[in-house]
C-alpha cells in the first residue's frame, strides 16, 4: 500500500510534539479524529510507532526510522507541488536564494541575457532555511555558506572568504588592527558555537561555568541589535559586515579562523536544463568577497 502523505504529516506532528492533544491543536483536528489516523497508518505500515501510557507517549524505534524519512518524503511532496504550479502559471520562472551579505546581481543579469522569456525571482534565505527553500521548492539553486546538510544535494564551490568579529563600540577590543581568536574565550557568543569551532574549542571550559542561552534570532539585523546592546559578540563572514555596517557596532579582523565558503546548492535529483545552465554559469561569475 502505497504511504499516505496526509496521514504522514498527522504522524509527524504526533512524533514532534509526543503529545496526541497537541498535535491535534496544531493541527486543527480533534484529537480522536487523530489517533485513528495514527491507527490507520500503523495497520497499513504494520508497525507500531508509539508506545502511549496515561502520562507520556514515545516514539518506537519504527516510529524514530520513519520520522527520520517523513522530512525529505514531505519536502519532497511540497517542491513538487510548488514546480506544477509555477509550470501551470507560465511564464517560466526560475528562483535563485541566496544568503546575507551575497550579491547576485551580475549573474542574474548575465543569465536573464540570454533567456530573455525567462521570470527570474530571489528568496533571500537564512542559517534556518537556506537548505529547506531547496528541498521544499522555494528556490530552484542558491548560494549556500557552509557548513549545511549536504543530503540529498549537489553542491559547487564558488569561494571563500575572511570572517570578523562584531563588538559593540565600545567594547574592550573595539580599534584593534587585529585580534586573536583567544581575545574572545570569555565572551558571549550569539550564535551556535559549532558555527564557531576555533571559539568553542577553546571556551568550553569557560563555558560551562558562565554558559548563556543565545537568543532566538532570525535575521542579522537582530543579532547586530544584541550586539550593539552589549550582549554578545558574533562572528560573520566580511561581506555581511560590510553590507550590514553601523555606527555602534564594530568589526575587527580576527586572527586564527578558518574562512567561510559559499557554495551553489542544488537537489541532486533535479535534471532541469536551466539549473545546470546557471551553475556552469556561476562558476564563470567573478564573485567579490
Amino acid at each position: 500500500m502505497d504511504l499516505d502523505l496526509r496521514k504522514l504529516r498527522y504522524f509527524v506532528a504526533v512524533a514532534e510534539e509526543l503529545h496526541f492533544g497537541r498535535a491535534a491543536e496544531r493541527l486543527h483536528i480533534a484529537q480522536p479524529v487523530l489517533s485513528r489516523q495514527i491507527r490507520a497508518l500503523e495497520d497499513e505500515l504494520r508497525v507500531q510507532l508509539f508506545v502511549r501510557t496515561k502520562r507520556t507517549t514515545e516514539l518506537t524505534a519504527a516510529g524514530r526510522q520513519l520520522l527520520d524519512d517523513a522530512g525529505p518524503l514531505l519536502a519532497a511532496a511540497d517542491a513538487t507541488r510548488r514546480r506544477v504550479v509555477r509550470a501551470a502559471r507560465g511564464p517560466r520562472t526560475f528562483t535563485i536564494g541566496f544568503m546575507p551579505g551575497l550579491t547576485v546581481t551580475e549573474a542574474v543579469r548575465a543569465f536573464g541575457a540570454t533567456h530573455s522569456g525567462l521570470e527570474i525571482e530571489l528568496i533571500r534565505t537564512t542559517w534556518d532555511d537556506q537548505v529547506d527553500v531547496l528541498h521544499d521548492g522555494r528556490a530552484d539553486v542558491s548560494l549556500v555558506r557552509l557548513p549545511i546538510d549536504q543530503s540529498g544535494l549537489t553542491v559547487r564551490h564558488l569561494f571563500d572568504e575572511s570572517r570578523v568579529a562584531m563588538l559593540p563600540a565600545g567594547h574592550r577590543l573595539a580599534g584593534k588592527p587585529v585580534i586573536d581568536i583567544t581575545d574572545l574565550a570569555d565572551e558571549h557568543l550569539l550564535q551556535d558555537p559549532d558555527a564557531v569551532p576555533e571559539w568553542r574549542d577553546i571556551a568550553v571550559e569557560l563555558r560551562t561555568r558562565t554558559a548563556k542561552p543565545v537568543p532566538t534570532m532570525r535575521s542579522v539585523e537582530e543579532k547586530l541589535e544584541h550586539v550593539a546592546a552589549g550582549r554578545g559578540i558574533a562572528i560573520v563572514p566580511l561581506t555581511v559586515a560590510t553590507f550590514y555596517q553601523r555606527h555602534d557596532v564594530v568589526t575587527v579582523p580576527v586572527d586564527n579562523l578558518a574562512p567561510n565558503t559559499v557554495c551553489l546548492a542544488w537537489v541532486a535529483s533535479r535534471r532541469s536544463r536551466l539549473l545546470h545552465e546557471f551553475a556552469d554559469l556561476a562558476s564563470t561569475v567573478t564573485w567579490t568577497p
